[in-house]
């Protein structure tokens, strides 16, 4: 079985390998491109939130963006480009992604849900460098794209050339490429016996595009085209093209083995002679080796021939008469043989000409594909830096409507910027940019209502109600007064005891304490306090409702009436007392922002631009 060379990125070609070796095939992995990640900023990933359809090029940009992250619409239409891809966007993202039939940009395009996309938003997640046929065709079709970068590839570090050399040295007779880039990485920097014996192994691509691509190398006969990048597509190309190789056996030239000459008349070996030094060569070497071989076989047969008649005739002049004639037919051969070089001369020169001019054809036909490719590159720059004002007045509307509909004024400053980039790419657009500049000015100093935090506040406050401590009734100190009524022990004052008897009867049902000071606080029952605590939450919960509900003249009354009770009927001297107030005093002196006006200065420019 051939020695098949796997030259997909790192983490990729495992289980066609495995297929490969399970079916007796000797299998290599060499990654000739590594992956980057890139890192898009927080305005290139907001198109996102609000995409009607997002297209993924590749596995590769499924894998970065998912470690990016990003806040998604998992109710847009999903695409893919393979089957592949498809499948990591479930395991990414738990959707379902539509794929084409044909697995590359055409078919991709050809979708019946791709068609009528005029005014949709639609996200395309790409490698740096890829091809713009995506783009520019939804362009075409009245699409607002937004292409988001998020990998590059790049060929990995080593040279090409030692790459080659031990291709050669493990005997590879294959290789897999799934990418122009791996084409460009391969075929760089090689020498004229690398690149000799590149064309003489097999490949096998991805699609179409990459085999014309591969033309431009070598010969399309070693060139085999698979139903997609695929592991089952890829396997099932490289076995159904070894089949075919190994069906066409290859032809060798039979070598021509000279008859037994036999020994006949002068004639007839004269003939013979001329007959072989008339024959014309097709190369260098058939030249001189069938040239070389014609005579020495006329000299054998010559020499044999003379010999015999030498030894049938036994008279001394017919020898002599036969050396005579041998002599000439040698010098005759001799002649022969120097045509035969100078024609290979002439045949060597018309050949090194032959190739000077295919030298010369070669060179001139690269310089005008390059010239050719140049102006198409050119023509479709052209075609793809086209601004389209329906696309700038559509993202103007959107800025708009995040900041009076939905009061988001991030949204409206991620729109803002990503027009910007847009109009960054024309000439002509400097106006228009100017406002937009002054417009994220005016967003970015617009503070928005913390209102989480402070409901969160609130919260707090209304826990620590029931643990706040009334004042407490303080009776002050009894005057202290004399005994007056004391008894006496002596008999002759009867009559003053009997009074003193009367007064400690009559202060048995009514006594008058006297204190020092009477300014005393009344005392609060049960329910009393019940009630003040329930008052109490009451306005901190209408405080958060107003909140909520962004009435801001109702939040600061309820505050205000909060902290009222607090100072009214607690103990101020207490911590927890203190730090309610305190708290509810930041909390009167919030900014209740919740509806700033912020007109956008970049509106009219956009309407004066597309008029």
């Amino acid at each position: 079985m051939p020695h098949i060379l796997i030259t997909r990125p790192q983490g990729k070609g495992a289980s066609l390998a495995q297929q490969l070796e399970q079916e007796g095939y000797q299998a290599t992995l060499f990654p000739v491109l590594e992956i980057n990640a890139l890192e898009p900023n927080s305005a290139q990933l907001t198109p996102l939130l609000n995409a009607d359809k997002i297209i993924f090029i590749s596995q590769d940009a499924v894998t970065a963006l998912l470690a990016l992250k990003p806040d998604i619409n998992t109710k847009a239409q999903f695409y893919a480009v393979g089957e592949q891809t498809a499948e990591a966007v479930w395991q990414a993202f738990g959707v379902r992604a539509a794929v084409p039939k044909q697995h590359d940009s055409e078919g991709l395009l050809a979708l019946t849900s791709l068609q009528q996309v005029a005014g949709q938003n639609i996200v395309l997640v790409k490698g740096k460098d890829g091809r713009p046929t995506i783009a520019q065709a939804l362009k075409q079709r009245e699409a607002f794209l937004n292409s988001l970068v998020v990998y590059q590839r790049g060929p990995v570090k080593g040279n090409a050339t030692d790459w080659i050399d031990h291709w050669q040295s493990i005997d590879v007779e294959g290789i897999v490429i799934t990418s122009n880039a791996a084409v460009d990485a391969i075929f760089r920097q090689l020498s004229s016996k690398q690149l000799q014996w590149l064309r003489h192994c097999q490949f096998y691509v991805a699609s179409n595009r990459i085999g014309e691509y591969l033309k431009q190398q070598l010969d399309s006969a070693k060139i085999h085209i698979a139903a997609g990048a695929s592991d089952s597509a890829m396997y099932s190309c490289i076995s159904q093209g070894n089949t075919m190789s190994e069906n066409v056996k290859p032809t060798t030239s039979a070598e021509v083995k000279p008859a037994a000459a036999k020994p006949t008349t002068k004639a007839s070996s004269a003939s013979a002679a001329t007959k072989e030094s008339t024959m014309q060569p097709n190369n260098k070497q058939s030249i001189s080796k069938t040239g070389s071989l014609a005579l020495l076989i006329s000299l054998i047969v010559a020499s044999g021939a003379g010999y015999q008649f030498y030894q049938k005739l036994n008279s001394e002049q017919q020898a002599t008469q036969l050396v005579n004639q041998l002599t000439t037919d040698n010098q005759q051969l001799n002649k022969e043989l120097n045509a035969v070089k100078k024609a290979q001369q002439t045949l060597q020169q018309a050949l090194f000409n032959s190739e000077k001019k295919v030298a010369a054809a070669l060179v001139e036909n690269s310089e005008k594909t390059q010239q050719q490719l140049d102006s198409a590159l050119q023509r479709a720059e052209q075609q793809a830096y086209s601004l389209n004002p329906q696309e700038v007045t559509s993202l103007q509307r959107m800025a708009e409507f995040k900041l009076w509909a939905e009061k988001d004024y991030q949204g409206a400053s991620a729109v803002l910027s990503r027009l910007d980039s847009l109009l960054a790419e024309h000439p002509g657009t400097g106006a228009i940019r100017q406002a937009i500049h002054q417009d994220l000015q005016a967003l970015s100093s617009v503070q928005s209502v913390p209102v989480e935090a402070i409901y969160l506040k609130l919260h707090g406050i209304v826990e620590q109600i029931e643990k706040l401590e009334f004042n407490a009734v303080a009776l002050p100190q009894e005057v202290a007064q004399d005994e007056q009524h004391a008894l006496s022990e002596n008999v002759s004052d009867w009559q003053q005891n009997l009074l003193n008897s009367w007064h400690q009867f009559t202060d048995n049902f009514i006594k008058i304490r006297q204190r020092e000071d009477m300014s005393i606080e009344p005392l609060l029952t049960e329910q009393e306090r019940h009630l003040i605590h329930q008052r109490l939450s009451l306005y901190l919960s209408q405080a958060q409702d107003a909140l909520l509900t962004k009435q801001a003249s109702i939040y600061f009354t309820a505050v205000s009436q909060a902290h009222i009770i607090v100072k009214e009927y607690f103990k101020q001297d207490e911590p927890l007392t203190q730090s309610t107030l305190k708290a509810l005093s930041e909390l009167s002196k919030e900014q209740m922002h919740f509806s700033p006006e912020v007109k956008l200065q970049s509106t009219e420019q956009v309407k004066e631009w597309a008029q």
